[in-house]
């Protein structure tokens, strides 16, 4: 999967890509810290019918940390509401 920086925070930094299958959205989550690495990942969870956030086993995640994935999962869900209503949705890179 190649995946593009779409958003960087205080302390964590979120890149997207495509699921295998290039369905759907796949988000890495990488600390700011090059010594920790790759913390998690948010990613559609069909059963539920939305995305969902799966954390890397051993990471600890504080309310600030945890504020950035929801906001991401919540414009991943709004960018699918808005394609499946049928208006052009352009992801956009960087911070948002």
């Amino acid at each position: 999967m190649s995946s593009q920086l779409m958003k960087e925070t205080k302390y964590l930094k979120f890149y997207y890509g495509k699921s295998d299958s290039g369905k759907t959205v796949v988000v890495k989550i990488v600390s700011i810290n090059p010594a920790v690495g790759w913390l998690g990942e948010v990613k559609w969870f069909s059963r539920w019918r939305q995305y969902a956030f799966f954390p890397y086993e051993g990471t600890v995640w504080n309310r600030e940390c945890m504020a950035d994935v929801t906001g991401v999962i919540d414009r991943l869900m709004e960018d699918r509401r808005l394609v499946r209503s049928g208006v052009a949705v352009e992801v956009e890179r960087g911070n948002t």
